[in-house]
């Protein structure tokens, strides 16, 4: 195809479409979140004045919205990531693909996640950010008649970085996301080499200059010495239990979908687990995790040794229930309860600092994704000072965790959806 002039009407009514996409994913993001934060504090408040809410709202709510979203929403069922990812690889099949990536499915993972959080679960909003940027741009490439080849790929790794990014206001993130998890153009042993060349020469460098020249802030100053085992300990500790998480994530979905059970009795049966461990938190493992969060780093609520592990449970009983859900948020709140964990028990480092570093772990723990996880910590978190200990505590939790799962949480997810298109289209090992 020849190419085309920079002046051209084409080329800048495509440019238009990925810059409006763009914003249009971005309100979209924001309405959701506002929404996300009103639904769970109306389940607290309603949880206080009524003490048996906590105990029958969980399964009627989740039991109403898992049936919901297969009976009208098929496709828009849990994060949506595994979704996008084998929309990828399907070409030339756009029935197949619309099973998967479409505005009704963007319409229903907007709506259903609100009704899991007033339903008390423990709902993110990163996998649903991701299936619904990616919906909304493929949709407007239809509607102006695209050219095939960005109708191929191109438009959804844009809508789903454009969600990404939104989702957690990191643009940064989101474009290392789009290449690593979305698009994984850069093969995994090669990127691992990258990482691990730039945590040497970074800690190289560190330890012969031992100082940080651009940075003031003493809390999150790390001096070469005891304070550097924390990097090995957060990324050991938070990889474990980030690779746990994901290993009981596919082994459980995989023992559900043998037992046949329909999934309105599995949705129901995870509800119930879901309001016991509403109940013993005092309610800490409801919404998606960003209060509780933003409670850890600021220091201005005692959430318990046990929240971690609590959140880590609701949030593998509400992706069980099938519900449209994404982990990405929640996964940091378990992470950050994780680090405070460690900060009392093991104080080798100061405790913002080990609650990041286990933010980091753990979330790279749970995609083996190092680069998308300590760029998006060290965004959200403002925290540049730190980025050679967070690219380092991201590497030992993805070595920790690749002992413990082979194959990558969405990656393995896929398996759900690769039977969709012809048959030289399933996703790719």
């Amino acid at each position: 195809m020849p190419k085309q002039s920079f002046l051209s009407l084409i080329v800048w009514k495509q440019h238009l479409v990925f810059w409006l996409g763009a914003i249009v994913v971005g309100l979209v993001i924001v309405a959701m979140t506002l929404l996300s934060e009103w639904a769970a504090n109306v389940y607290r408040s309603l949880s206080i004045l009524y003490p048996w809410f906590h105990f029958v709202i969980p399964p009627v709510g989740l039991g109403i919205t898992a049936w919901i979203t297969f009976r009208f929403f098929p496709g828009s069922e849990r994060s949506g990531i595994p979704q996008v990812k084998t929309a990828l690889e399907i070409a030339g099949n756009l029935e197949a693909r619309n099973q998967l990536i479409s505005l009704r499915i963007a319409l229903g993972k907007l709506l259903l996640p609100i009704m899991g959080l007033i339903s008390g679960a423990s709902v993110g909003f990163g996998g649903p950010a991701v299936h619904i940027g990616a919906s909304i741009m493929l949709s407007l490439g239809k509607a102006v008649k695209f050219p095939p080849h960005y109708m191929e790929k191109g438009l959804i790794i844009a809508g789903s970085a454009a969600g990404f990014a939104a989702m957690f206001s990191a643009p940064l993130a989101g474009i290392v996301f789009a290449i690593e998890e979305m698009g994984r153009t850069l093969e995994e042993r090669i990127s691992s080499l990258v990482l691990t060349a730039i945590v040497f020469s970074g800690v190289t460098a560190y330890a012969l200059l031992n100082s940080y020249i651009y940075f003031e802030d003493e809390s999150l100053r790390m001096p070469w010495g005891q304070h550097w085992l924390a990097i090995p300990v957060c990324g050991i500790a938070g990889g474990f239990w980030g690779g746990l998480f994901s290993k009981i994530t596919i082994a459980g979905g995989r023992l559900l979908k043998r037992s046949g059970l329909p999934f309105v009795v599995i949705a129901i049966a995870c509800g119930g687990v879901i309001a016991a461990l509403n109940f013993l938190s005092d309610g800490a493992t409801v919404g998606t995790g960003y209060q509780q969060t933003k409670a850890i780093l600021n220091s201005t609520a005692p959430l318990g040794i046990s929240f971690p592990f609590l959140k880590m449970l609701a949030t593998c009983a509400t992706f069980f229930s099938g519900i449209p859900s994404g982990i990405f948020v929640p996964s940091i709140a378990t992470g950050a309860g994780l680090g405070i964990d460690l900060a009392y028990w093991l104080p080798i480092a100061p405790a913002p600092v080990m609650i990041l570093l286990t933010m980091t772990a753990y979330f790279s723990g749970m995609l083996q994704s190092p680069l998308t996880s300590f760029v998006i910590v060290m965004e959200m978190t403002n925290s540049h000072e730190i980025l050679i200990p967070l690219m380092a505590t991201a590497f030992f939790a993805t070595g920790t965790s690749k002992i413990m799962n082979p194959v990558p949480l969405y990656l393995a997810l896929c398996d759900a959806y690769s039977t969709l298109g012809t048959s030289h289209n399933s996703v790719k090992n």
